[in-house]
């Protein structure tokens, strides 16, 4: 009697462990993606995302894709007006480069950079394969399959590098691209995307190069309007 009993008990927790998986995670999702599996009429704005486990919630915007609908690309990286701070997930946003490496590791992920300047012309770069590493090998950036939509390849140049701060010099450059360039980011020797630079109004030559950057879009000088960097699993 007692071994049919366990025999039950077995069987019913087997049963059961796929739906506490899919409530696991209705309730804490790892990313956009999976609240949009959960729920596809949820519509754009701020959720809840937990990257790295139920201790690591954190606020993104996703905004949801129509005609046809699709997976949304999440923003980890936004500029558009140069208010301080990057803490808004509907204004001026970074998401933190241990949440983005989750991420990018939890499956196979694709990066669409949005840009637009100050004449109100948009247009895109997008890499089929994206991911960063982990903290203790500096962050590394991986990053392919570049597809042009009218910006030009300038984050090919950044690949595998480690991402440098001001008080984290980890470039390539015999000075500090940060601190040189007033920003953050996987820089080179120093850098043709610079995102997190200063924001500014167009062509600005007064400190060269030190703007809101997409090189091989706009030039060195100019600092664009906005800038969006989103993260999208490929299935």
């Amino acid at each position: 009697m007692t071994s049919l009993l366990f025999q039950l008990v077995s069987v019913f927790l087997l049963l059961l462990a796929p739906l506490l998986t899919s409530c696991q995670q209705l309730l804490q999702p790892v990313d956009c993606s999976a609240i949009y599996q959960q729920n596809r009429t949820k519509p754009s704005g701020v959720y809840t995302i937990y990257p790295a486990g139920k201790s690591s919630a954190v606020k993104v915007y996703f905004g949801v894709l129509v005609n046809p609908p699709s997976r949304p690309p999440q923003v980890f990286q936004r500029r558009m007006d140069g208010t301080t701070g990057f803490g808004n997930p509907t204004g001026e946003y970074w998401l933190g480069l241990d949440n983005i490496y989750h991420l990018s590791n939890n499956r196979k992920s694709e990066l669409l950079v949005n840009m637009e300047d100050f004449q109100g012309k948009k247009v895109f770069a997008r890499y089929s394969s994206f991911s960063v590493g982990a903290a203790g090998g500096g962050f590394v950036l991986s990053v392919s399959g570049f597809i042009n939509g009218g910006a030009g390849d300038s984050l090919s140049y950044h690949n595998r590098m480690k991402f440098s701060t001001f008080d984290k010099d980890q470039d390539t450059w015999p000075w500090n691209c940060a601190t040189s360039f007033l920003g953050a980011f996987w820089y080179n020797s120093c850098n043709y995307a610079n995102p997190n630079g200063v924001y500014r109004s167009g062509t600005n030559s007064t400190f060269s190069a030190v703007g809101v950057k997409w090189q091989t879009w706009k030039g060195r000088d100019y600092s664009l309007k906005s800038i969006s960097m989103k993260i999208r699993p490929v299935l």
